[in-house]
């Protein structure tokens, strides 16, 4: 091997693909054009970005386990140019990435921080992935770069083509620094957390965000890049070195990552007519006693160390209302889990819930589902049907005839304007509502009462459909008895879900 290719002595420490990555690397950089390699040395342009925007061949992850100093070493073609490099010089953070693909950034400390090759760079982010709890086995890799480095990155090509306007390199279409930094640590990331990149639901997001111009310093000065824009706008393609600043200080670096939402099915009962269906503030004064959202993914929530949750049901029902019978469905949406509890974890929350001193709530077949239960929720929700049981008052006595003529009625078509209760919040609309069937319940003691069991199409407003709401609901009990009707109680006894 002759001097001129023979690495230098501890060069070989920074190979992990072996010799002919070596030989293949090194061969591209000998391929570069000398002159503009020298101008972009000189500008203050990184080794690793001029092999982004110089070559001809695409991009390698072999460049990544190569050390700065070596990088260096290949680019410099005469000994002469190797003594004028100072250690300095192979240190300066690059105007046009930034030190994003030099492995140099600053932390949250705003601590400068120098990896010399991918695998040591991967390390450090797998410190701070770790830092985070999260449990997987694959990962997206996400990369947020500022924009101040692409206006860099325009300006140095610019500069280039005012040089070397009939060089080809100059024509190929460059690799973005975000793309080129996937390029060089995603295999080092990979063995380094243990797992493979894919599609995941569970992303690692790099942000690089810049430091203030005070520290850094930009690519150009403000007055340059409004004279630059100005004269790209007019044809000009010819831009000077003295155009550029040095960067003193790399971008800041911070470390997200986010798994994407998990769910929890099952359905909830509610036993407490002081409990609402979620989470009731009025003028900072909570209404009711507590929420069957906060009783159910309150619980949920810590078993999987996330960040945050969402309720969502089949339908609702009003605060002064129980949900009995088989119960209403609900989901429990998780968003940035770290953790996925297991079926028995969920059992042991179910008994939490159902054995509690209070007894608001409760829950069954509570279980961790996959995406796919929006669709069954929203198929469910446009079929269902719900059952009731409510307490009702009429003004007279009620009569045998009175039961017979209620439970005659099947499909009864009824159409209803928006209650008055909810005109404040609800658009003013007339629908028609179907009652599949009634049946009355007689009161012992009591003509003036009965409970009234009735099926109905989604959507229905009993309360209304008992008392006629002035007329806005028709027909109503009240209508239908020829008296006055009140209701008193209701509770759902059922929710249809589709063929459930």
């Amino acid at each position: 091997m002759s001097d001129e290719t023979k690495p230098s002595s501890g060069d070989s420490a920074g190979f992990t693909n072996g010799d002919s990555d070596h030989h293949k690397s090194q061969r591209v950089a000998r391929s570069l054009h000398s002159n503009a390699v020298k101008d972009l040395l000189s500008l203050g342009v990184c080794e690793r970005c001029i092999f982004r925007l110089v070559s001809v061949e695409a991009f390698d992850s072999d460049l990544s386990s190569v050390s700065t100093s070596t990088l260096r070493s290949w680019l410099e073609s005469s000994d002469e140019e190797k003594a004028a490099s100072s250690e300095s010089s192979c240190s300066r953070v690059c105007i046009v990435c930034l030190g994003i693909l030099q492995f140099v950034f600053s932390d949250a400390k705003q601590t400068m921080v120098r990896s010399d090759c991918s695998s040591d760079y991967a390390a450090r982010v797998t410190d701070l992935v770790k830092e985070e709890g999260h449990e997987f086995d694959s990962f997206g890799l996400e990369v947020s770069v500022p924009s101040t480095i692409m206006e860099n990155e325009s300006a140095v090509l610019l500069y280039l083509k005012g040089k070397y306007n009939s060089e080809g390199w100059l024509q190929s279409e460059k690799i973005s620094v975000k793309d080129a930094l996937k390029v060089l640590v995603l295999d080092s990331l990979k063995a380094s957390l243990g797992a493979k990149s894919d599609s995941s639901s569970f992303h690692i997001r790099l942000t690089y965000s810049k430091a203030s111009d005070e520290t850094q310093g930009a690519s150009e000065t403000t007055h340059e890049r409004k004279k630059r824009k100005t004269e790209e706008e007019n044809g000009s393609t010819s831009m000077s070195e003295n155009s550029f600043e040095k960067v003193y200080e790399p971008c800041i670096l911070s470390v997200n990552c986010n798994k994407m939402p998990i769910f929890f099915s099952g359905r909830y009962f509610k036993y407490s007519r002081n409990v609402s269906q979620t989470r009731w503030i009025i003028d900072d004064e909570r209404m009711g006693e507590a929420s069957v959202e906060e009783l159910i993914g309150g619980n949920i929530l810590p078993e999987c160390l996330g960040d945050s949750y969402k309720f969502h049901a089949a339908g609702r029902e009003d605060i002064d209302v129980r949900m009995l019978g088989s119960g209403r469905p609900f989901l429990i949406e998780v968003q940035n889990s770290r953790k996925c509890p297991s079926q028995q974890s969920l059992t042991e929350i179910e008994e939490k819930i159902n054995n509690s001193e209070k007894k608001l709530v409760g829950v069954k077949d509570l279980k961790f589902i996959g995406s796919q239960c929006w669709a069954m929720m929203r198929e469910g929700e446009a079929e269902k049907q719900k059952q009731y049981a409510a307490l009702v008052w009429i003004a007279r006595p009620l009569e045998e005839k009175d039961i017979d003529s209620i439970s005659s009625l099947k499909e009864l078509k009824i159409l209803q304007k928006t209650p008055v209760r909810v005109l404040h919040r609800r658009s003013p609309l007339e629908r028609e509502r179907t009652i599949h069937w009634m049946k009355v319940e007689k009161m012992k003691g009591s003509s003036h009462y009965f409970l009234l069991h009735l099926c109905t199409q989604a959507g229905t407003y009993i309360k209304e459909f008992v008392h006629g709401d002035l007329g806005r609901t028709s027909p109503s009990m009240g209508s239908i008895l020829g008296c006055r009707a009140e209701i008193i109680q209701l509770d759902v006894t059922d929710v249809k879900m589709g063929d459930s």
